[in-house]
Parts: structure tokens; C-alpha cells; sequence
């Protein structure tokens, strides 16, 4: 489910006024006591972020930008592995140690991951910034989920068209991206219902198309009026057990 969201100008910086968008987030669940997590990309790594983190008691994975005093502390693992490189596999090395920055009122620990591809001269190496306490390796794998995060984006992108802002004014298109972000947790609502097996892997595409935009004939007759829906994509028994689903989410009548 989408949280929050919120529109910027073009010309600032992706984590520009993030405030605005995590401080409601952060207040929602501060009275719940459940493990709660974060992560984000290198445009987030600001102590003032950590800081109010630590004190809302986030467990956080944050991606930092190379530089050459994070590089100092990997030197050893620059040069390439001894032996035969590999023609297929990937060799992964971690390293894990606490670095604090100038802007930093605390050393925090850090993560560091290199890879050494095939056919490739230097390897590739990313820093990670965090304040969990598991192995370098588990702390990275929860990272990289964020790759999952970024196809719920892509979804609400092309099939709820968030970025179609065409509006002339600012505060218009903000107002449009918060109908496109209702529709998506509605979408993202209908996923999580008991839908039928054949239906639950399918996306939010598949979905609107397959459906909320299935093509269909009204036939009114002197009391009754009929959709003739084809059954190519969703079957009759489907569409039955969808219903059946959404009524089970009524709320029982109350007892006079």
C-alpha cells in the first residue's frame, strides 16, 4: 500500500522536503509496537534522516555515495581475487566497519559489497549505511529490496498513469496525484482480497485490464437488466467468487 506521496518541482533534489512526506508515516505508527523498518537510496543519506530514525526507533539500510575515505577501508579488496576468474559466477566480498563522516554527530556502522563480474576490469562497490545489527550480508539482501519497491512504482506509473499531470497549475497536479495515489491503494486493496488462485499473481496491469476494463453488453429487459461480460481472461465462476470475497468485507448488520 502506498503510504504517502507528494509532488516536486523538477529542479530539486529527489529527497527534497522529505519532512513532509515521512513525518505523517513516522507519527502513524509511533504508537504501534511492531518492528519497523526503512530504506532508501543514496538521496537519503543525511544524518539529520538517521537521527530521526534512531529516535523512532527504525531499523534503517540507507545507500551511501563512493568516496575515497569509504574506499581506504576496502583497499585490500580492489585487486582482483587470485586465481582463475570465472567465466560465469560472481565473486561477492563484504566488508563491514564503523565510519563517521564530518557532518555525522556519531560514527555509524557501514556495509560495503563488492563484486567482481565477469569480463569486467574493476569491480563494482556499494556502501550502505545502517544501524541494523545482522550479518553484511542479510543487512545487504534487505537493501536490495528495494528493487521490489521500484516495480510497485512502475506499476502505479503505467497503469494508473501517475505521471500524467498535464494541468497547467502547480497545486492542480498535486490534487490529481493524490487521485491517482487513491486509486492505486484501491487497486492494491482489491490484490489483497481472497481473490480467486488463478488470479493472484496478477499485477495491477492485469488486473485493470483483464478486470475493471473488460469489455461487456447491457441488455435491459422489462425488470431485469443483464452484462454479457466475455469470459476470455475472468470466468463467470471467478467473477462470483470476487463478489463473494467483497461481500465478505461487509460489515454484519447491527442487532436492533
Amino acid at each position: 500500500m502506498l503510504e504517502c506521496c507528494s509532488l516536486r518541482d523538477g529542479n530539486v533534489h529527489s529527497a527534497h522536503d522529505w519532512h513532509a512526506v515521512m513525518e505523517p508515516v513516522l507519527q502513524r505508527y509511533a504508537a504501534h509496537d511492531i518492528p519497523k523498518f526503512f530504506r532508501g537510496d543514496a538521496a537519503f543519506a543525511t544524518p539529520v534522516l538517521y537521527e530521526r530514525l534512531e529516535e523512532a526507533d527504525y531499523s534503517y539500510a540507507i545507500r551511501l555515495k563512493k568516496n575515497t575515505i569509504l574506499q581506504s577501508y576496502i583497499t585490500h579488496r580492489l585487486t582482483r581475487p587470485v586465481g582463475r576468474p570465472s567465466k560465469t559466477k560472481v565473486k561477492r566480498f563484504y566488508e563491514d566497519f564503523d565510519y563517521q563522516a564530518q557532518s555525522w554527530g556519531a560514527p555509524r556502522r557501514v556495509i560495503a559489497k563488492i563484486e567482481w563480474h565477469p569480463d569486467e576490469l574493476f569491480p563494482r562497490v556499494g556502501f550502505i549505511v545502517t544501524n541494523m545489527t545482522g550479518e553484511p550480508e542479510d543487512v545487504t539482501k534487505f537493501y536490495n529490496q528495494r528493487g521490489k519497491a521500484e516495480q510497485y512504482i512502475k506499476e502505479g506509473k503505467y497503469a494508473l498513469n501517475w505521471t500524467r499531470l498535464s494541468c497547467k497549475r502547480f497545486c492542480d497536479n498535486e490534487v490529481r496525484l493524490q487521485m491517482h495515489a487513491l486509486a492505486y491503494n484501491m487497486m492494491a486493496f482489491l490484490q489483497a482480497i481472497d481473490l480467486p488462485e488463478p488470479m493472484t499473481d496478477w499485477s495491477l496491469t492485469s488486473l485493470q485490464t483483464k478486470l475493471i476494463k473488460i469489455g461487456a453488453r447491457m441488455v435491459r429487459h422489462a425488470r431485469t437488466v443483464t452484462f454479457q461480460l466475455a469470459e476470455v481472461a475472468v470466468s463467470a465462476p471467478m467473477i462470483k467468487a470476487i463478489l463473494a470475497s467483497i461481500q465478505r468485507l461487509r460489515a454484519p448488520p447491527i442487532c436492533a
